[in-house]
């Protein structure tokens, strides 16, 4: 369904991307994850044709991103990064506004499934929405149109954690449907759930494409530790464990596999705070990073 073939767009500054390749196959969800400035959002315009490529070539359904752009907005439904609105429509009205450019007849009964899966109240003003109701806002004008193909980049920016579980669930309902989704995102937890295969972009190259029971299995548990005495610091760097340093007596620990080890080296130190921290990106992929 999507191809993208030894594409390449690069700016004055000289980021951008550097000849990156991969396929997402018709029905599956591929996950772009990426830290900032890494090329991912280039990488998305470039498939909804707001970018010429420098080299290379990007298509939807066969369909080239650039010289058939606009059949390619037929096909695709794309929740951009930052969000921008008319700021005295209510939600309503913007919702309207966007099936009325789609479609002929309005999908009510989409549109209100997933109002309320959001639990979003589209009455209100758009000027006084908060961040997190402008995001659900954009999912919501994304997904009522059923379109086949799903572009989304960080679309979980601003949403609390109930809200980011309510989204993944609504993704792989889509999912069951037959759509095909890209989506790029910080939180490995996000992509582990809804995709079946993920790429590592950094300073514009493409590090590596895997299934996500590949990394799985590569997958370390992070935790988060603050000590209360210099002595309890230097046991740490002195202990085997994968220590980095965040500030003053602060470090993170990653574990891959058993924690014998941990509990061993905690059990000498005197712990102020511990926690064990979700999965981020440059965690998840230290490897590739090195």
């Amino acid at each position: 369904m999507i191809e993208v073939k030894e594409l390449t767009k690069t700016y004055r500054e000289g980021r951008g991307i550097r000849n990156i390749s991969f396929q997402v196959e018709p029905g599956t969800s591929f996950g772009f994850l990426g830290p900032n400035g890494a090329g991912k959002t280039t990488t998305i315009r470039l498939l909804m044709g707001f970018l010429r490529p420098d080299s290379g070539r990007v298509t939807i359904n066969k369909l080239d991103c650039w010289y058939e752009k606009t059949d390619i907005k037929k096909l695709v439904c794309y929740l951009p990064g930052e969000l921008h609105f008319m700021e005295n429509l209510t939600g309503l009205d913007f919702l309207e506004l966007i099936a009325g450019m789609h479609c002929e007849s309005f999908p009510k009964k989409s549109r209100d499934y997933f109002v309320s899966a959001l639990d979003l109240d589209i009455n209100v003003l758009i000027r006084k929405m908060s961040k997190g109701m402008k995001q659900k806002l954009g999912i919501i004008s994304a997904l009522m149109l059923d379109a086949s193909v799903l572009i989304f980049d960080e679309p979980t920016s601003g949403l609390d954690p109930l809200m980011q579980k309510v989204f993944i669930e609504l993704i792989l309902e889509e999912k069951n449907k037959g759509k095909t989704i890209f989506m790029s995102s910080h939180q490995f937890s996000e992509i582990e759930r809804t995709c079946e295969r993920v790429g590592i972009i950094r300073e514009g190259t493409l590090l590596a494409v895997q299934c996500i029971s590949q990394l799985r299995e590569a997958e370390c548990q992070t935790f988060e530790i603050e000590v209360e005495r210099e002595a309890d610091a230097e046991l740490l760097k002195q202990s085997e464990l994968d220590l980095i340093p965040i500030h003053g007596a602060n470090y993170l620990i990653r574990v891959a596999g058993e924690l014998d080890r941990l509990w061993l080296v905690l059990a000498q130190v005197r712990v102020k705070r511990f926690k064990q921290r979700s999965l981020e990106l440059e965690e998840a992929f230290m490897d590739f990073y090195r």
